[in-house]
């Protein structure tokens, strides 16, 4: 990629504003509005009176090769100045100089805001004889008035009118709209003072210690040629606009070709409305994820590198994206019947919405060779082996541009396995760990189960997509979570995919929390079915019938396992090894070997605290303890998950819960949810196990927390940070560091 070409130089800000005010400066269309507060303004002004300074502004010049994207002009500019080309469009310095431009030279009032974000709209002037004393704060002097230019009490009263001229020149107020052009005020002022001599050297002192910086007043400029590519203008713009939020490709993307006069937001728009109404699992499709596709497509046909990076987007055509975007759309509404035929049928249970890009442009690739059987055997083991191996977590583009030439190759009959088959890979103990649906594989395998002929409880037919959405299917315990608790069975286990399946509402309301040799006869009475045909049915979910009519939890562990592995090595067509007795309960620890766990230290998956509201030194509650917890966790949410232990110190001693204070276990349960609820989100809780074990004398808390699928935030105070695992610490991340993890991890 060329790196942008620059020249640094300084600039009146009276030039500048002149520029704006002709068109001959403008703003790309993809910058975003004009949001500063009266505050803002205020403040700015008052730096540029004491000739403090507010900062360089980025230009970019026009006319360049690579980057036409479509002007507009800065807002408080006359409209007409559409028609205009600019020799210049702003990419940082956009709040400044639009805040300068209509306080100083529109002659209209400013449209902004309060501190409450409600809108108002301001006149803007200085208090002549406050900005001459010296110990009066500049901020002061700067006068924010109301539109009729009337300063009122909440009652109602006036307490300062500057309506007319002669009200300005009778309180020493300079209105800044003369800032450029004082002689004119400056000649009502004297008159209406009848040459007095101490308003004429006010006046003169005023002047030369305000107006004229105003008139010197010179600006850090940093100007980019017109050579600059595309791509170095997306990451030189983000780059200077940390503190806002990130420009996206399809932003970027949109002005280029409004330059072209393709308005691609209408395009996409259209093209999302049909995709989302074809098919439930497509309503949660993004502009990224089609660009993306597309991309794989032209690049392919131009014979060149095959990729989908960021960089490759943005040095898209508008004749490229005219060309595949048809081809692009047929291949999702293809991804989307393919899916389909895999039992999943919504965008909740898609495991990763990433695979649908290779998806989508293998099948608009391949085009009607996709729908022959071979094909379409092909394309579901590649599939399977990519959910369940677990392959799209990460930074995924490589891959995709790597599943686009191995998978179709594949299937031509031109080449050997694709990589991701070769490199997929599935561990047995893994089922221990799957416990929610923010992981793929998770998902993958219910949809897998019901692929290869699951049937509903009730209704006993196969689980299609009129079933899955008419009786409300979701995935439910097979051994209810309460009656597992009371025999003692650990969390790990009952909570794991292996003890759940894809069951409606009406017949998981049937089981309650009863044992499954109390609920199977009510199910076989309300489906009117005998134990044989509803042993069928267990059987098709790969539940062995016959372990529940013992409530025999280990057996059915154990089997069920086997069954679930069967089924993926089926699917992805690879052994799985297996450890022997690994799914047998009287062969493992309950969650894992507390004893070892704390002997072995703090790691990047485990943490000690030694209570979790209470300081031990003030021997008092503190929000500190909580907010140093909630860090932890959030880290763990956001990694790979890990395990807090509460009540534990630092040098592996036993402390106990009994000194943050609460009557019972469940309140503190309680009270944690609720802290984690208000600072980090109801959704951070779904990933966050928590249980009770001793510890030589002593009970502790042990948050187990999974790998999140969704960035999680702490709310402190007014700010909100996101935090990692680095080692076996805690780290914060800056807003531009966060952005790119969350980028390649979410």
């Amino acid at each position: 990629m060329n790196v942008a070409s620059f020249d640094t130089t300084k600039r009146l800000v009276e030039g500048l504003l002149e520029e704006v005010g002709n068109g001959k400066t403008q703003l790309p269309d993809f910058q975003r509005g004009w949001v500063w507060d009266d505050h803002h303004i205020r403040d700015l002004i008052a730096s540029v009176s004491l000739s403090f300074p507010i900062g360089a502004v980025m230009t970019l010049e026009t006319g360049g090769p690579d980057v036409n994207f479509k002007p507009r002009p800065i807002e408080g500019a006359d409209e007409s100045l559409r028609e205009v080309s600019p020799d210049l469009l702003v990419l940082d310095g956009q709040q400044r100089l639009t805040s300068l431009f209509q306080s100083l030279k529109t002659g209209k009032p400013v449209a902004t805001r309060d501190t409450k974000d409600n809108e108002i709209s301001r006149w803007y002037y200085l208090d002549m004889k406050k900005c001459l004393d010296d110990d009066v704060d500049r901020e002061e002097a700067v006068l924010s008035v109301p539109e009729d230019r009337k300063v009122k009490t909440f009652r109602g009263e006036v307490t300062l009118d500057l309506s007319t001229p002669e009200n300005e020149y009778a309180n020493d107020i300079f209105p800044l709209r003369y800032i450029f052009n004082e002689g004119v005020w400056m000649k009502g002022y004297i008159e209406y003072w009848q040459l007095n001599a101490d308003k004429w050297s006010l006046y003169q002192e005023f002047n030369e210690r305000v107006i004229k910086r105003f008139g010197q007043y010179q600006v850090p400029v940093i100007e980019l040629d017109k050579e600059t590519p595309k791509e170095a203008v997306c990451i030189v713009f983000e780059k200077v606009n940390q503190g806002g939020v990130s420009l996206t490709v399809f932003e970027l993307l949109t002005a280029s070709f409004a330059a072209d006069d393709f308005q691609l937001r209408e395009d996409w728009e259209n093209r999302e409305e049909r995709l989302r109404n074809a098919h439930p699992v497509l309503s949660g499709m993004e502009n990224t994820l089609f660009l993306q596709a597309l991309t794989l497509l032209a690049t392919k046909a131009r014979g060149n590198t095959i990729s989908c990076r960021r960089r490759d987007i943005l040095r898209l055509r508008t004749d490229e994206y005219k060309e595949w975007a048809n081809k692009t759309e047929q291949g999702f509404m293809e991804a989307a019947k393919f899916l389909h035929g895999q039992k999943i049928f919504n965008n909740r249970d898609l495991p990763y919405r990433t695979q649908l890009v290779p998806l989508a442009a293998i099948l608009a690739d391949l085009e009607n060779v996709a729908n022959t059987e071979g094909a379409r055997q092909k394309i579901a083991r590649w599939f399977w082996c990519g959910i369940l191996g677990e392959m799209y977590g990460g930074t995924t583009e490589t891959r995709f541009s790597q599943d686009l030439i191995d998978v179709t190759n594949w299937v031509h009959g031109e080449s050997e396995l694709p990589r991701t088959i070769q490199d997929a890979n599935f561990q047995a103990n893994r089922l221990l760990t799957l416990r929610t649906r923010n992981s793929a594989a998770y998902k993958g395998i219910h949809a897998l189960l019901m692929r290869d002929g699951s049937r509903d409880f009730l209704s006993g037919i196969p689980i299609e997509d009129t079933t899955f959405f008419d009786e409300s299917v979701d995935i439910h315990h097979i051994f209810p979570r309460n009656w597992c608790a009371r025999q003692g069975i650990g969390s790990s286990l009952f909570n794991s995919i292996v003890n759940k399946t894809a069951i409606s509402a009406r017949t998981n309301r049937s089981i309650g929390g009863r044992a499954p040799s109390l609920y199977l006869p009510t199910l076989e009475r309300n489906a009117k079915v005998s134990p044989e045909v509803m042993d069928e049915i267990l059987e098709s979910h790969r539940i062995p019938a016959w372990t529940l009519r013992l409530d025999d939890f280990n057996r059915f562990f154990a089997d069920r396992a086997e069954g679930l592995l069967e089924r993926i090595e089926s699917a992805m067509g690879k052994q799985i090894a297996r450890e022997e007795g690994i799914f047998r309960q009287e062969e493992r620890d309950d969650d894992f070997d507390i004893n070892a766990v704390i002997d072995n230290g703090e790691s990047v998956r485990i943490e000690f605290k030694s209570s979790l509201r209470m300081n031990l030194h003030t021997n008092k509650t503190d929000k500190r303890m909580e907010l140093a917890a909630l860090k932890t966790l959030a880290a763990f949410l956001n990694s790979d998950g890990g395990s807090l232990l509460i009540g534990v110190a630092d040098d592996h001693e036993p402390v106990g819960i009994q000194i943050d204070g609460f009557p019972n276990e469940d309140r503190m349960n309680l009270h944690l949810g609720n802290i984690v609820n208000r600072t980090m989100g109801a959704l951070a809780m779904q990933h966050i196990d928590i249980s009770f074990q001793d510890f030589r004398g002593v009970r502790i808390m042990v948050l187990t927390c999974e790998r999140s699928n969704h960035p999680v935030f702490v709310k402190d105070g007014n700010e909100e940070v996101f935090y990692i695992r680095s080692g076996a610490a805690t780290q914060s991340l800056s807003i531009k560091d966060a952005h790119t993890y969350i980028n390649d991890r979410f």
